[in-house]
């Protein structure tokens, strides 16, 4: 049965649309939940192995990208019994029994002091960098060149910060604004790490039968130095594409919760609180999109 809700342990640290997050006194345990949101608003119902994937592909990228950037991982939970008798004393009033839930969708984690920013890798235009370019014939406000169609890959790969928002919609940024809010230095930093990052991950993925038309990152400072944290190119951070099924000219189905998105459309849901149910057949459909894009990235079953 998938962790659909809220999880119940003493320490909550802080608690997001999707992730759970508790002190365990020099670190953090980071639980994934099959909690999912569309258009800003949480849904009634889970999607059951979503927290897994999210949690074990987030492994996957920190393990295969530690080269390029230092991470905030320190252990992947795959047993309850391994986190109580390490953190066990350090929860609650001491000896706390962490429960079984906790395996396989959480990680155990450097704190950091986050950097509010959305660092955004566009490789395709697509999504809102799509509707903005047939607007104002810009993507994150760099003009570009007549003629783009819908999913085309860009000539080079852009970074498009945002800001970072606890609620609500983050707002797009300027690379100078980021610079006036961050500092020069810093801003740079975290341009090219991104970008570097984005490129590695999609060169991979590309062998693997999957494009990563864009994706969102987030960093902290683990003692003064730039470190990846959150979550890495997962279907919530990233726009993944079958490569056998890509066209350029339109949208593209995704490896992510799309489905949820066009059925609630669909429904003629007001997107406001709160939403309604999702059919069985559109969690099922969900669930199997995320499955397929761990196994063909990193070649495993959950």
């Amino acid at each position: 049965m998938g962790l659909l809700f809220e999880t119940d342990l003493p320490n909550l640290f802080y608690r997001g649309k999707v992730r759970d997050t508790y002190d365990l006194g020099d670190s953090l345990l980071l639980i994934a939940t099959d909690r999912i949101s569309a258009f800003d608003v949480i849904l009634p119902c889970g999607i059951p192995d979503k927290g897994m994937v999210l949690n074990q592909l987030s492994a996957f990228w920190f393990e295969k990208t530690a080269h390029l950037i230092p991470n905030h991982l320190i252990a992947v939970v795959d047993d309850a019994q391994w986190l109580n008798d390490t953190y066990g004393e350090k929860v609650g009033s001491g000896n706390y029994s962490f429960p079984g839930y906790v395996a396989r969708r959480s990680m155990v984690v450097k704190k950091a002091e986050r950097i509010d920013i959305e660092c955004v890798a566009r490789g395709y235009v697509s999504g809102s960098a799509w509707a903005e370019y047939q607007e104002k014939g810009t993507i994150a406000g760099i003009p570009f060149t007549k003629g783009l169609m819908e999913s085309e890959k860009l000539p080079e790969p852009i970074f498009t910060p945002s800001t970072k928002a606890d609620s609500g919609h983050d707002e797009p940024i300027t690379l100078d604004e980021m610079k006036r809010i961050v500092g020069e230095k810093l801003a740079e930093e975290l341009m090219d790490k991104t970008m570097s990052l984005f490129c590695y991950a999609h060169d991979y993925a590309l062998e693997h039968g999957i494009i990563i038309a864009d994706t969102k990152m987030e960093f902290g400072l683990v003692d003064g130095r730039v470190t990846l944290i959150d979550e890495l190119l997962t279907p919530d951070s990233s726009r993944f594409w079958d490569t056998g099924l890509y066209q350029v000219g339109c949208s593209q189905q995704s490896f992510d919760k799309q489905p949820i998105r066009d059925w609630l459309v669909q429904a003629g849901w007001d997107k406001e609180p709160p939403a309604p149910m999702l059919p069985e057949s559109v969690i099922a459909q969900t669930t199997e999109k995320y499955r397929a894009v761990y196994h063909r990235l990193t070649g495993k079953e959950l």
